[in-house]
This record gives C-alpha cells, structure tokens and sequence, in this order.
C-alpha cells in the first residue's frame, strides 16, 4: 500500500496548491537558513575576536568563512528536513484539501487551522531534535560501519516523519481511525528517503504530504 500510495501521490505535487505551498515552503526554509548562517558568522566572529585568534594575519575572516560554510553543510544535512517540516505544517491544510478535494470530494476533511498546526509543529521540532541529539552518539559510533549511520538515521527519523504526517492529516478526518503503527513507519521511511536525495528534497514535504492523504484515506474511501 505504502509504494501505491507514493506513486499516486507523485502527480499531485504539481497541482496549483502544492506549487504556491512549494514557494512558500522554500522561501521560508531559505531564510531560516540564511538567519542560521548569518548567527553561526556572528558567533564565530566573536568567538575569534574574543581569543584573539588570528589578528593581524589575514587568516581570520578566512578561517570564519570556512568555519561558517562547514557548520552550514553539517546544519543542512542535520536540519533541513526539520525546518521543511515545520513550514510544511504550517500550511499543510492547504495542499491535503487540495489532494482530498481532487482526489477523495467525498471526504474532505475539517481544516486543523494554523493555531493547531502551529502546535503540531513545534512538537515536530521539539520530538526531531530531541530524538537525534539522542541518537548522535550511535551515528558518531556507528561512523566505522560505513553504512551503520545512515541506516540509524533512517530507522529513527521514519519514526518522526511517520508522527509528522499522521499529525497533519488524522486531525481533519477525527472519525476515522488513524494510519496503523506499521504503516505509518513505513510511510515515514518513504519521505525520508525522500529528503536524503538531491533535488527531489525539496519537494519530499509537499509529496509525503500528499503521500499520507492516501496512506489514512485511500483503504477507507474509494476515490473518484
């Protein structure tokens, strides 16, 4: 069910919904990052001016760069996926009733509104965040597997993203019964596959949105 619920959900990340929700979601993210960017310089800045490290050598502003440009990379890997979900969440109400109303007329559920999905993200954020800060010490082990950090990574944020959607979805639709434990595992897996390849990243929160619309709707309602 999972593998026909990500390929039905694949065409509907080019509706006119999901590509005004793309925008936003992009736009968003960037800035985010670029704020992020722009505290780790000033903080590195600081720190270097502070210790007195490389004044008068003309490796200071080099080095921050450096040091910025490497803790961007470690932070876009570790943080993309959060901060993409989290803008995801806010709007997700209008991408899952652009998918149920094209794909489900029949039950189109009750917006969540952004107070609540507002909520929901920053339980995203805070579960995301707490659940890898547990988990870095098995990715910095399991570094010598080759393959052993990756393979946690994706056991542990499946874990996440399968919460994550079911969040954005289940609440529209109270009277039915939620996305099962497995299949919401595995669903979660499917998008975090997702953000872990280049470009199609950065549609992986509109798509898996899409995808769990299915995933708790396409076994339940037959579509039009």
């Amino acid at each position: 069910m999972i593998i026909t619920a990500a390929l039905r959900a694949f065409p509907l990340i080019f509706h006119a919904a999901a590509r005004r929700l793309l925008v936003k979601t992009l736009a968003l993210t960037l800035l985010l990052f670029a704020l992020l960017g722009v505290g780790l310089w000033a903080a590195f800045h600081a720190t270097r001016l502070h210790f007195g490290w490389g004044e008068g050598d003309g490796w200071g502003g080099m080095a921050e760069a450096a040091a910025t440009g490497l803790a961007m990379i470690a932070a876009s890997w570790l943080l993309f996926r959060t901060i993409a979900m989290l803008v995801m969440g806010l709007f997700a109400d209008d991408v899952i009733e652009a998918v149920e109303r094209d794909t489900y007329p029949q039950a189109v559920g009750r917006p969540v509104g952004y107070a609540r999905s507002f909520h929901y993200a920053l339980r995203s954020v805070g579960r995301t965040l707490g659940w890898n800060l547990l988990a870095l010490p098995g990715y910095v082990l399991l570094l010598v597997t080759g393959f052993g950090t990756i393979g946690l990574f994706l056991a542990v944020n499946a874990y996440l993203l399968g919460r994550d959607l079911a969040d954005m979805v289940e609440p529209r639709h109270p009277g039915l019964p939620p996305i099962g434990r497995g299949n919401r595992w595995l669903m979660g897996l499917v998008s975090a596959l997702l953000f872990l390849i280049p470009l199609v990243n950065l549609l992986a929160p509109i798509w898996s949105a899409a995808m769990a619309v299915h995933m708790l709707l396409g076994s339940k309602r037959k579509p039009v």
